[in-house]
Order: structure tokens, then C-alpha cells, then sequence
């Protein structure tokens, strides 16, 4: 890159992280900062189980429509990287993973899925699904929409709209947000606190489902920076409409956490 582009790159990754690095959601979720602590009753792990799935559930809408309204090819591509690995087709690496292709403590973390094999077992709601099942939660219980809060539904569809934009340089800003906020550490607070949870009262407690997405966002994080710079050299994008798209997006995000908050207090008050 010439010097001036340089310039205008490091200029505008400066307006990057003090929209996304200093948004609240990413600094300071004190909901999952709570629950790093491991107080958690059985109750409040199963409303964030529920809460969680519904969210993670109707996340592969939002990532079909990022597919569809894909900029080019290699985004397009990228796209369908994650949806057909969050349905079920493990990523083709140099490991293998279990007999059925199923266990997220074995599944590839990276690679890629053409080539790979689809798995009922490998999909993510069904990893979820087994972690659901020690809390007396079944397929009916958890990942349907009208599981959600009115918190839990506004994030879902400020994903759907926002990070599923038409509009390329806004749904760039969502993602780069989303990822930025999932490698910020939230997964490590949570993975804390169930641990304890297990350890006290759920020893049978599978958690891969989360220790196998935290290990997936701490390899995402060190690209975050790559990505970036190769969607600012685009034709179609733009710097504003990008801190837009990442502002929306975490604003949303913040919604999900703050709710999960507040449904805590209303029961600690009771």
C-alpha cells in the first residue's frame, strides 16, 4: 500500500476501535462478568441456555441472508463457510474428528468445508442440544423463537437486518463487530462459570459446545485485523456506513446481554 493509503487505514482503524474496542459490550458486559464468578443457580444457567439457543438458533437466518446479499464471490464463499458449519458440515483439516464426525471436543477448529463431511450430530444446535439435555431441557425447550425474550428477538433481528444487510459496507460493520465482540472474552466469563456450575451440582455437564467456539474466536481474532484492511480497499465500501453497521450491531448485542441482566434482578428482587 502507498503511504497516504496507510495513512488513511491506520486514521480509520483508529475510528474503528473507539466504536467497537471502548462500545460497552465489548469493554465492560457485566452480565457475564457476573456470571464468570459461578454463582449461577440451576435456574439462571437454564434461562441463559434457552436464552442463548434462541439466539444461536436463528443466527443461521441471519448468516443465509449474509450469504445472499454477499458483495462478491470470496465473501459469498466466506459466508457459506460458517452457515454450512454451523448446519453440520465439519471443516476438512488435518485432524480427524470422531467416528460420527459429531464431538465438538474433536471437530476441526479450522479448514475449511468443501471437501468436508456433513454431520446430523456435527451441527451446532445439537451440540448445544446434548449441553441442554443435564438441565432437564429438550428440542422443544430451547432454539424456537418463541423461547425468546422481547431482548433476546430484538437481537435476533438486529442481526437479520443489520449483519444480513443489503447494503455491503453495513453488514461488513456488523460482522467485523460480532466477531470483534466474540474474541473480546465473553466466551472465557461464560465457560467460567459453568465450570463451576458443573463442578458444584452438574458434574455430567458436557461444555464443548462453548470451549470449542471460544477456541474457534481466539484464531478469528487474528485476522480481524487482515479483514479489515481488505474490505477498506474495496470499491463498494464505505467508512461511515461501516461504523454504522458495527455500531447497530453491538447496541443490539448489548440489548441481549442487559436482558439476560435484568430478567436476574427481577428474580433476585422477588
Amino acid at each position: 500500500m502507498s503511504t497516504a493509503t496507510v495513512a488513511s487505514m491506520e486514521a480509520f482503524r483508529d475510528r474503528v476501535d473507539e466504536v467497537v474496542a471502548q462500545h460497552p459490550v465489548v469493554s465492560d458486559n457485566r452480565y457475564t462478568a457476573w456470571f464468570a464468578a459461578g454463582e449461577a443457580t440451576r435456574g439462571e444457567v437454564r434461562h441463559l441456555t434457552v436464552q442463548f439457543s434462541v439466539f444461536s438458533h436463528l443466527f443461521v437466518e441471519a448468516q443465509l441472508r449474509k450469504v445472499i446479499n454477499a458483495a462478491d464471490l470470496d465473501t459469498y464463499r466466506s459466508g457459506k463457510e460458517i452457515l454450512l458449519n454451523e448446519l453440520g458440515v465439519v471443516f476438512k483439516a488435518d485432524r480427524s474428528a470422531t467416528a460420527d464426525g459429531a464431538d465438538p471436543e474433536l471437530v476441526a477448529t479450522e479448514g475449511t468445508v468443501d471437501g468436508g463431511r456433513f454431520r446430523f450430530g456435527a451441527a451446532h444446535f445439537e451440540w448445544l442440544l446434548r449441553f441442554a439435555a443435564p438441565l432437564g431441557l429438550g428440542f422443544d425447550d430451547i432454539g424456537k423463537r418463541r423461547h425468546g425474550t422481547s431482548a433476546t428477538l430484538f437481537f435476533c433481528d438486529e442481526l437479520l437486518e443489520v449483519y444480513g444487510a443489503e447494503d455491503a459496507s453495513v453488514a461488513e460493520g456488523a460482522s467485523y463487530a460480532v466477531e470483534h465482540w466474540a474474541a473480546a472474552g465473553f466466551w472465557k466469563e461464560l465457560i467460567a462459570g459453568l465450570e463451576a456450575f458443573k463442578a458444584r451440582e452438574c458434574v455430567g455437564l458436557p461444555l464443548a459446545f462453548w470451549t470449542w467456539h471460544d477456541k474457534v474466536e481466539d484464531q478469528h481474532a487474528a485476522h480481524t485485523d487482515d479483514e479489515l484492511v481488505e474490505a477498506h480497499g474495496q470499491p463498494w465500501f464505505d467508512e461511515d456506513r461501516f461504523l454504522a453497521g458495527a455500531t447497530r450491531m453491538l447496541d443490539g448485542v448489548q440489548v441481549f446481554w442487559d436482558g439476560l441482566w435484568a430478567d436476574r434482578q427481577a428474580r433476585v428482587e422477588r
